[in-house]
């Protein structure tokens, strides 16, 4: 009788309380309960429904990041607009009265001054001025803003749409057309007792 073997009418003893049996590889599992199969498959729902929720969340984080980087490079692009489009319109510009075929006109009083027109049988409508002519008939007469004359009298390089009312306009005689600027008032009013 070698070590390893044990006598052939001895039985294993049973086995002490309080102490634990280990399995082996050639010990086949039980098989789980109800209460444990359900549990399992209640854990691998929730893990699944943790998962999407996760997902989710990611979703949305990514597309909220994605309307705030849009939302900045629009404030950008709209900021770089303004600084272009101010920095692009002139500050003041020179309106030259002209007639329909845009020589400048010999008497400047014709845009300048409302009266002039009015005084020698003409009349005014939407920024154009109308004089009678010897046989019938009218000439018009109107403002060119900005661009030059050439030495024939014609203007270019300019338009017959008034700038924008931040730009003042200042007619070839000095007087101003318009007056430019933001809206501020420089004046102040004070009150006496």
């Amino acid at each position: 009788m070698t070590d390893n073997q044990e006598p052939e009418g001895q039985e294993e003893p049973e086995p002490q309380r309080g102490r634990m049996r280990f399995q082996d590889e050639t010990t086949t599992p039980r098989e789980a309960t109800l209460g444990e199969q359900r549990a399992r498959r209640k854990a691998l729902e929730r893990e699944a429904e943790q998962e999407a929720a996760s997902a989710e969340l990611e979703r949305k984080s990514r597309t909220r990041r994605r309307i705030l980087v849009g939302s900045g490079v629009t404030v950008g692009v709209v900021a770089l607009v303004a600084v272009w489009y101010n920095a692009a319109s002139p500050s003041e510009v020179t309106a030259r009265c002209v007639s329909d075929n845009d020589t400048v006109a010999t008497d400047t009083a014709i845009c300048d001054d409302p009266n002039y027109v009015t005084s020698h049988g003409g009349y005014s409508s939407g920024g154009f001025f109308f004089l009678p002519i010897g046989g019938g008939g009218y000439n018009r007469y109107h403002y060119y803003y900005g661009g030059s004359v050439d030495a024939g009298g014609r203007v270019s390089g300019g338009s017959v749409t008034a700038p924008s009312s931040r730009t003042t306009v200042k007619s070839s005689s000095g007087k101003t057309v318009q007056r430019g600027g933001f809206g501020i008032s420089g004046g102040s009013k004070s009150g006496g007792s």
